[in-house]
């Protein structure tokens, strides 16, 4: 590992220092090493960085020595990978995005995701019905026999079922966890885990010790999303955080998103359903019609002219109601959950059902513990 790379890593340790800040600290600064040398004068001088944080930062600098060599240990142990955001390894797409991850850590190949060139995202919900677990190998399965990289969470349910398709048909497969790489989550999957590092591989953008919390799955989604040329979604309801994946893709990512059409009577295809009737997904009933939809895409990823033909353009987030608009008047500027638990009374379990509400219709962002306003971007 170069110095950068281990720079940038110590910095990635540091409390409140999401990929955000990290990417203008960047900006400000050019170099990790001389970041981590910033004085809080001039850390204040950069945009999202006020005095409070730039302490937090100054005193986070000189734990972070110590806990490089630790997880560089853990790092060690798991034969993960750590790829730098700057390294010709670094999935071309994924780093296109908004807020791309500084470090991702890899167990297995990465290299499967350049080999085949076309990624495609499979998501939905943990809690499906044999129909969608049915249609998630099928699809799959049919789009690795193409050879497409098959991109998920390694969650239960559609997720699961999807790298299991990949799988069994001889393809690739790469899992994003919400948890760091010495987790195994959920521990049913260890085999399957295991199996995906020989195709494909693990891939994780927080350090190695991070449980697997609620808080961490937003975010993780957008690597899902990001790694892809187009997102399907299989069986999601209207509280799945697998359209925070659609949301993402289509609007912060100007990626395609698809879905496959389920019961129109069953709770767990209404948020699938209703990216359907909003016009803001391909109805697909085949693999065959996923790969016409990317078609495009993918010519512009082979011709490296993807960055120019889907540069980001996001449309105003839809209105919030109910519970939802009581938070959002509460949210005036960045906060967290403790703070928003005082301001409106409610407890810190209704507090996070509304934001992932919220941040499923794109009116709110978490970076780590703090959630952000979201304010509308036309383009």
């Amino acid at each position: 590992m170069d110095d950068r790379t281990r720079d940038l890593l110590r910095l990635t340790l540091i409390p409140r220092l999401g990929p955000i800040r990290i990417g203008r600290l960047l900006d400000a600064f050019e170099e990790p090493a001389s970041v981590l040398r910033a004085s809080p004068q001039a850390l204040m001088r950069v945009r999202g960085v006020g005095e409070e944080v730039a302490r937090e930062i100054a005193v986070g600098v000189g734990a972070s020595a110590v806990s490089l060599e630790q997880e560089l240990e853990l790092v060690a142990e798991a034969a993960v990978e750590i790829i730098a955001l700057s390294s010709e390894r670094y999935p071309p797409l994924l780093a296109q995005i908004p807020s791309a991850p500084p470090i991702l850590y890899v167990k297995g190949r990465i290299e499967a995701v350049a080999e085949s060139g076309y990624p495609v995202a499979i998501v939905g919900s943990r809690r499906c019905t044999v129909y969608g677990i049915e249609q998630a190998e099928r699809f799959g399965g049919g789009l690795a026999r193409a050879g497409l990289t098959v991109v998920s969470g390694g969650a239960r349910g559609i997720d699961t079922a999807a790298h299991r398709g990949a799988l069994r048909s001889g393809g690739a497969t790469v899992a994003v966890l919400g948890c760091g790489l010495s987790h195994v989550y959920p521990e049913e999957n260890a085999d399957l885990f295991a199996a995906m590092t020989e195709r494909g591989c693990v891939i994780s953008e927080l350090p190695m010790r991070t449980a697997p919390e609620p808080k961490n799955f937003p975010a993780r989604n957008r690597i899902i999303s990001g790694l892809a040329l187009g997102t399907l979604v299989i069986e999601a309801g209207r509280r799945s955080g697998a359209l925070i994946t659609a949301r993402q893709a289509l609007e912060d990512q100007n990626r395609e998103v698809m879905v496959v059409p389920g019961r129109v009577d069953s709770p767990s295809s209404e948020g699938s359903l209703d990216l359907l009737k909003q016009s803001a997904a391909h109805l697909v009933t085949a693999p065959a019609d996923v790969l016409d939809i990317l078609q495009g895409p993918a010519r512009h990823s082979f011709d490296g002219t993807f960055a120019d033909r889907y540069a980001t353009c996001t449309a105003a987030p839809p209105a919030a109601n109910g519970p939802e608009a009581e938070l959002l008047a509460a949210l005036s500027g960045p906060t967290t959950i403790d703070d928003l638990a005082v301001r409106t009374g409610r407890s810190a379990a209704s507090l996070l059902a509304s934001i992932t509400v919220l941040e499923i219709t794109g009116r709110v962002r978490r970076e780590g513990a703090v959630i952000h306003p979201r304010a509308a971007r036309g383009g």
